[in-house]
């Protein structure tokens, strides 16, 4: 690697980081900068899941009381989004990066459409229903096979679809998307460090970078409007679309 690339790989681990702990969207950057850095888009999608885990584990802590009254509650939940990943990321590997490239950027304005409606998707209402419901399940389900594929937008769409199927308060339900989230991700990334398909010197580079970036989203939460970083995340999704329709 170039001193360049090491150098845009850290500022989009560092930023990443950043607007994961203010508004979400960090693997547009992660997996926008592993393109631009030439990695294949098999290999850039797989980095990406490890470079964004640490930030589901803190997440995950952060929410540790409210996990830990609830969480036998969701154990099928639990266990459809483990089933799900694995099926979301053995069927990401069974392709090859031309057929794969041809898909993201679907995939991409999909995530980005998700990711711009993400207030409108945010559930409201506070009446809480069973999360082992069928509808609950089925919508886990389906939202773990896309975690486990691609998984840019997974948060939005999972807090949505647990917010139409199983209700309850913000925090609730966030700290139950947080506690799937890193099931779905630790078992996507089980399949595919054992497939091969992880660039473990981008990786380096931008795990250490994230976990800087994700304390310093803190204090950038304090002085920069979630709106404006909305925006730029929609930004960057836009333009790695238009990017992957015009060169694909």
């Amino acid at each position: 690697m170039t001193i360049t690339t090491i150098l845009l790989l850290a500022a989009a681990g560092f930023f990443s980081g950043a607007v994961n702990a203010i508004a979400g969207g960090g693997t547009f950057l992660t997996f926008g900068a592993m393109t631009l850095a030439g990695i294949p888009p098999i290999s850039a999608n797989a980095t990406s899941s490890i470079v964004q885990f640490p930030g589901y584990v803190t997440s995950t802590l952060a929410y540790w009381d409210e996990i830990s009254k609830r969480w036998r509650s969701a154990l099928v939940l639990a266990v459809v989004s483990v089933i799900g990943s694995i099926g979301g990321s053995l069927w990401l590997l069974s392709l090859d990066n031309p057929s794969f490239r041809q898909i993201v950027p679907w995939l991409l304005a999909a995530a980005t459409a998700i990711f711009a409606a993400g207030p409108w998707l945010t559930p409201k209402t506070t009446i809480e229903r069973s999360a082992n419901s069928p509808a609950s399940v089925i919508g886990q389900f389906l939202t773990s096979i896309y975690g486990g594929f691609f998984g840019a937008g997974m948060g939005i769409m999972m807090l949505a679809v647990l917010g139409v199927t199983t209700g309850g308060s913000y925090h609730h339900l966030n700290a139950l998307k947080n506690m799937l989230a890193i099931l779905i991700a630790a078992v996507a990334i089980v399949v595919f460090v054992s497939g091969g398909v992880v660039a473990w010197p981008q990786a380096i580079v931008m795990i250490p970078a994230g976990a800087l970036g994700g304390y310093a989203g803190v204090w950038m939460a304090r002085r920069v409007p979630q709106t404006v970083l909305r925006w730029c995340v929609v930004a960057v999704g836009v333009a790695l679309t238009v990017y992957y329709f015009v060169t694909g």
